[in-house]
């Protein structure tokens, strides 16, 4: 997640504090990894910095003052384009698990004993998002699926994976 047009998002919604816009990025989009203080507001001296927010309202405060941050047109702009922009799809055709595997059969390692465990780490975390599901608010939810969905395609993979061991074994090993 790009936190620089995040803020802007949040901002183009409404001028904000920086505290404020804190506060809603971890809301939505910080779960399990809050954004630091020092980051929002190194953020955002960067953006205004490079004209895409301007400090509004300025509010004395009980530490420094409170300055209000204003999205500017170069800024709502920036936000569009990102917005209507398709993410680019990851192949991850390069990933841990598969660096895993392909070194354990290289170093004549039990490859399958890394996939065993990988897969009851998986079906572990597959067990809390799904009570995440259960219980949680809608943001929490979607993200619980967005989750869920990546680990399910893991674990199909896994399973393809220990289905050729041998075949993998022989294609790595010299």
């Amino acid at each position: 997640m790009t936190v620089p047009l995040t803020l802007l998002g949040l901002l183009e919604r409404e001028p904000s504090h920086g505290y404020d816009l804190k506060r809603d990025y971890d809301t939505f989009f910080g779960r399990g990894k809050p954004l630091p203080y020092g980051q929002v507001y190194s953020t955002l001296s960067r953006l205004a910095r490079d004209g895409k927010v301007v400090v509004g309202d300025v509010a004395p405060g009980a530490g420094p003052d409170r300055k209000r941050y204003v999205i500017t047109d170069l800024g709502a702009t920036e936000v569009e384009h990102w917005l209507t922009e398709p993410v680019e799809p990851e192949p991850h055709l390069q990933t841990l698990l598969f660096t895993k595997v392909v070194l354990a059969l290289m170093l004549d390692r039990p490859a399958e004993e890394y996939l065993d465990t990988q897969r009851a780490a998986h079906l572990r975390r597959m067990r809390e998002l799904t009570e995440i599901k259960r219980n949680g608010e809608l943001v929490d939810v979607m993200l619980a699926d967005h989750g869920l969905y990546h680990l399910e395609a893991d674990l199909r993979w896994i399973e393809t994976t220990g289905a050729r061991l041998d075949a993998l074994g022989k294609a790595v090993r010299p």
